[in-house]
């Protein structure tokens, strides 16, 4: 692909509908940034965008493919191989998202742990704990970096040595808040960082909503550990919902102010759990399409597995998957009761229960 083009469309604020329009027409992105302005006027686009595709912002756009030359930088364009298909199920998906980290985090199966930036000790110990026992399982733990409930997921998935990946709400080379800044650096190295806004963007507030729904719209669940009625975290649970995602709350006291935004998600139907196995069960039949999609990979990964324990290093070598692939992968199949993993990373199939 042609990173200035899709950085140009970018920073136009394009949608995908009105990109897929233009595309229909002209046939690349390349194309459509050549584009004079009556052509992309005759295509529907406001005077802003046309302006911006023509004149682009040319000091932007060279710093943000200088960003490009470290080699953990990367554009996700849509339509392309590495954009993630969950995204493409949701209203307005981004049309390129810009990760610092492993894109093939963005591909594992991922669950939302999202709550108040001033949770109780309980409530911080409860968002690490659920995102240690998830990430230890295989989940993409998911959240917004924010202080407080955001942070502790990101910290228990680290915890676990699992794999870990921050939507945010300003451009990928800003950390806010500030002080987290050493914990972006350890989530780009055990997962990734990811935003749809253009490098530079401030922290503004129209950007948290929008950002809400990428961290639902990347994960088969949301979980909501604490909030009070009007906080962030319902609108993220909310969209995660309007999404087809399954969305889950823990209960609290009722004389906690922090407990009534979950105890509200609960009587409009969210799930109610105690523990993350309550989550891995309710996730499990989610996981079905994601087999599907990819039948022939999981027939040869069921011909490599047996009632012998296998490792997860010699199946890679074995089938030509990735770990990243295997561990999503096989993540599926333990849902599903096909194998248990063991210790030392090793799987087998699982023993059928005796009559």
């Amino acid at each position: 692909m042609s990173s200035r083009s899709w950085l140009i469309l970018a920073h136009a604020y394009l949608r995908v509908g009105e990109l897929d329009a233009l595309l229909d027409l002209h046939g690349t992105v390349d194309e459509v940034v050549g584009l004079p302005v009556s052509r992309l006027k005759d295509a529907g686009l406001a005077d802003g965008k046309c302006d911006a595709i023509v004149s682009p912002d040319g000091r932007a756009i060279d710093a943000a493919l200088r960003w490009l030359d470290h080699e953990a930088h990367r554009l996700v364009a849509w339509g392309e191989d590495d954009y993630p298909e969950v995204l493409t199920q949701i209203p307005g998906p981004p049309l390129l998202l810009y990760v610092n980290g492993d894109v093939d985090a963005l591909h594992l199966p991922g669950i939302a742990i999202v709550g108040s930036r001033n949770p109780t000790d309980g409530g911080t110990r409860n968002a690490r704990e659920f995102a240690r026992h998830l990430a230890g399982r295989g989940f993409a733990v998911v959240s917004g970096m924010a202080q407080g409930i955001d942070t502790a997921a990101h910290q228990g998935a680290l915890d676990a040595g699992g794999r870990t990946v921050a939507v945010l709400g300003t451009g990928i080379d800003r950390v806010y808040p500030a002080r987290n800044r050493e914990l972006a650096h350890a989530i780009a190295g055990a997962g990734a960082l990811v935003s749809e806004y253009p490098l530079g963007a401030a922290p503004e507030r129209r950007h948290f909503p929008e950002r809400n729904r990428l961290i639902g719209g990347l994960c088969l669940g949301t979980l909501v550990v604490e909030a009070a009625r009007r906080s962030g975290s319902l609108i993220t649970a909310r969209l995660a919902a309007d999404q087809g995602r399954e969305v889950f709350a823990l209960p609290g006291s009722i004389h906690s102010p922090l407990s009534r935004g979950c105890h509200e998600l609960i009587r409009q139907g969210a799930k109610l759990v105690e523990t993350a196995d309550d989550i891995l069960a309710e996730l499990g039949p989610l996981t079905e399409h994601m087999q599907q999609a990819t039948g022939n990979e999981y027939s040869g990964l069921r011909k490599l597995l047996s009632h012998d324990p296998i490792g997860i290093d010699e199946l890679e070598k074995r089938s030509g998957l990735t770990i990243d692939q295997l561990s999503s992968m096989l993540l599926i199949l333990e849902l599903h009761g096909e194998v248990e993993s063991l210790s030392g990373g090793r799987y087998a199939v699982k023993e059928p229960l005796q009559a």
